[in-house]
């Protein structure tokens, strides 16, 4: 029996064209597979593990007293942040307090600048330490925010949203597979 008959089919029965076809359709749908499945659309290899920390000045203290409960949260992580109403793959692992050493602050005509206390403020300073998993180490995205030292940045969970925060800190180490 020869492998490809006078008719130019492959055992009698397949064009080698056909073949040729729906081999083509097989990687395809192979390498779309393959794409889908993996999560985020990049490979591990690329992802980075991102903490940073967020400083908000100004926070009364009853709010401060809610947070707490939810930080570092029932599942020992940290409170989830959330994007656009969907959880990012980050959490707020920490957070701490000092009190906000607000005042009024003048500068005389000799260049002498002074700052007098403000009496009655008794707002704090809160610090986060965000932990998050990001795709791009070069935007360090999380969910619609760029994270950049000196950035403005809104610390939004599932449990409380407090604007007006600025990045302190950014460390960035490689995504550990476990």
């Amino acid at each position: 029996m020869k492998l490809v008959d006078e008719r130019g089919k492959l055992f009698g029965k397949l064009n080698i064209i056909d073949l040729l076809v729906i081999l083509l359709l097989i990687v395809a749908v192979a390498l779309i597979g393959w794409k889908v499945t993996r999560k985020d659309g990049a490979s591990n290899a690329s992802r980075t593990i991102l903490t940073y920390t967020v400083e908000v000045e100004g926070v009364d203290q009853e709010v401060y007293e809610g947070i707490k409960a939810y930080v570092p949260g029932e599942s020992g992580i940290g409170d989830q942040l959330m994007a656009n109403g969907e959880m990012v793959d980050a959490y707020v692992t920490n957070v701490t307090a000092a009190p906000h050493e607000g005042g009024l602050t003048m500068t005389d005509v000799n260049g002498t600048t002074m700052t007098f206390p403000v009496e009655g403020d008794d707002t704090l300073d809160l610090t986060f330490t965000i932990q998050a998993n990001v795709v791009n180490s070069v935007t360090n995205e999380v969910g619609t925010q760029e994270v950049r030292i000196g950035k403005s940045h809104i610390v939004k969970t599932v449990h409380f949203e407090l604007n007006n925060g600025t990045i302190t800190t950014c460390e960035t180490e490689p995504w550990a597979e476990g």
